[in-house]
């Protein structure tokens, strides 16, 4: 008789213990990704209105298209050319004395700043002489509607566009700027109902016939000191304005004080106001008898409401107009040809087909790959989920469970070999989402912590019908 082999001492299984929680790094935000695109944008936005705020000059501004000016927007430049072609040049600060030299024989009454006038001046500067030209650059709506121009104001860029004078397909029936190929004349287009009015330069400039000729301009880059060796600039500025020999030039450093009311004696007005008038008598304005002070309204007095207004809230100024048609045709196309890219790229428009892969990922590259993902999306309890699923298609083997057995009966079997509570052990395999990453993060370590101790244990030997089988080395005959 032999005696039985000695058999090796039954192992304990270790209880599960579950680590404290980590502090857990918190998600990088990424905000740069949103914050860089948005900054270069606000940038160059900030940047384009600065350069353009530079680069318009205000007609309020002291020295603006002034003859004695030498800086950038003045005209001092124009004064010497036109001198050099023998035209006289007369400055006067004064509208009623530039009216008075305007009468006193031909000339060219030259208003750079109409939005400084107030409404009767400029209806009387409409009235001059026969043979008398008068050039109003770039007024606004209430300068137009003052001088009772029949004139409208069209659509206007954001930068003064470069044409010839017949660019429209009508020849410009202005002889004296004969010599003009292309000039900057259109900034502000102008529309009429006037069959008479002369159209030039696509509409950037309107001739009004009449007792008084009447030239309106929407630009005033060919006056000024800095754009006038532009192109043809000299030549459109020194053509318009050198017609009769001699320019009387209204240079104003301030908007036109209102005239005083009938009813206000002369101690209202003070020693220093200036009452504009003519020997006419005809006063004009408003006169509603307010005392005016410079930078007022036109009810108020002073300088009237969108005055210098480039563009301003008379007017719309539409970004579209600043570029041309094909411009637009080309970027409509590659908004349709990134669309079809994208639809082409995405080649699907269902839920995603399993497909096998064409190389193979090592396991732990796949398992970064998933845990990044499911933190960027925040998927807490997928992510919960999918460890629980890996833990349990682990432990049913070795536990000798079939995929579909009961919580019940799987937290048992496990608590068995861990020594645990089942129903913890059920808790951890089968219970809630884990709220916060803390509670995902020691999730998965008791778990890892489970399945270690679960597959150190010896295995059960199973019978044919699931029950387990005594092993033959405990005890009995051989």
């Amino acid at each position: 008789m032999t005696a039985a082999p000695p058999t090796a001492p039954p192992t304990t299984a270790r209880p599960t213990t579950v680590r404290p929680a980590a502090s857990v790094p918190r998600r990088r935000r990424r905000w740069h990704r949103l914050a860089i695109p948005l900054g270069l944008a606000a940038a160059l936005i900030a940047t384009t209105l600065v350069a353009r705020a530079v680069d318009r000059p205000d007609p309020a501004d002291a020295g603006y298209l002034s003859p004695v000016e030498t800086d950038a927007h003045g005209g001092s430049r124009l004064a010497e050319a036109l001198r050099g072609r023998g035209v006289t040049v007369q400055r006067e600060s004064d509208p009623a004395a530039a009216l008075r030299a305007a009468r006193t024989g031909s000339a060219v009454l030259f208003v750079p700043a109409p939005d400084l006038l107030q409404p009767g001046t400029l209806a009387r500067s409409t009235r001059l002489p026969t043979g008398t030209r008068l050039v109003l650059v770039d007024p606004s709506r209430r300068a137009l509607a003052g001088a009772g121009l029949p004139l409208t104001r069209a659509d206007r860029r954001w930068a003064t566009k470069v044409t010839a004078p017949g660019s429209d397909g009508r020849p410009c029936p202005l002889p004296e700027l004969g010599a003009v190929r292309q000039a900057a004349a259109r900034q502000q287009r102008y529309e009429s109902d006037v069959p008479s009015v002369d159209l030039c330069f696509a509409a950037g400039l309107a001739r009004l016939p009449g007792m008084t000729e009447t030239v309106v301009l929407g630009a005033d880059d060919a006056f000024r000191n800095d754009r006038i060796d532009e192109w043809d600039n000299e030549a459109l500025a020194v053509g318009l304005l050198g017609v009769h020999g001699r320019v009387v030039w209204l240079d104003l450093d301030r908007p036109e004080p209102p005239p005083p009311s009938r009813e206000s004696r002369p101690s209202v007005t003070g020693p220093g106001s200036d009452e504009p008038g003519d020997e006419s008598g005809d006063q004009g304005g408003t006169g509603d008898g307010r005392p005016g002070r410079p930078g007022g309204d036109t009810s108020g007095g002073g300088r009237p409401q969108g005055s210098a207004d480039n563009g301003g809230s008379d007017t719309p100024n539409p970004l579209w107009g600043a570029f041309p048609v094909w411009f637009w045709a080309l970027l409509v196309q590659l908004a349709l040809a990134l669309l079809l890219a994208a639809l082409w790229r995405a080649r699907r428009l269902g839920p995603p087909a399993p497909e096998p892969l064409p190389v193979t990922v090592r396991s732990a590259e796949t398992a970064l790959g998933r845990a990044r993902l499911y933190q960027r999306a925040g998927a807490r309890g997928p992510a919960g989920r999918t460890l629980r699923a890996a833990a349990l298609s682990r432990l049913q083997p070795w536990l000798n469970l079939p995929s579909d057995a009961p919580p019940e009966r799987v937290a048992e079997a496990v608590a068995a070999r861990t020594g645990d509570d089942p129903e913890q052990v059920e808790e951890l395999l089968y219970g809630d989402d884990p709220p916060t990453d803390a509670a995902l993060l020691d999730l998965a370590r008791s778990l890892d912590a489970v399945t270690r101790t679960v597959a150190a244990a010896p295995p059960e030997r199973a019978r044919p019908d699931g029950a387990p089988r005594p092993d033959p080395t405990e005890g009995g005959p051989r």
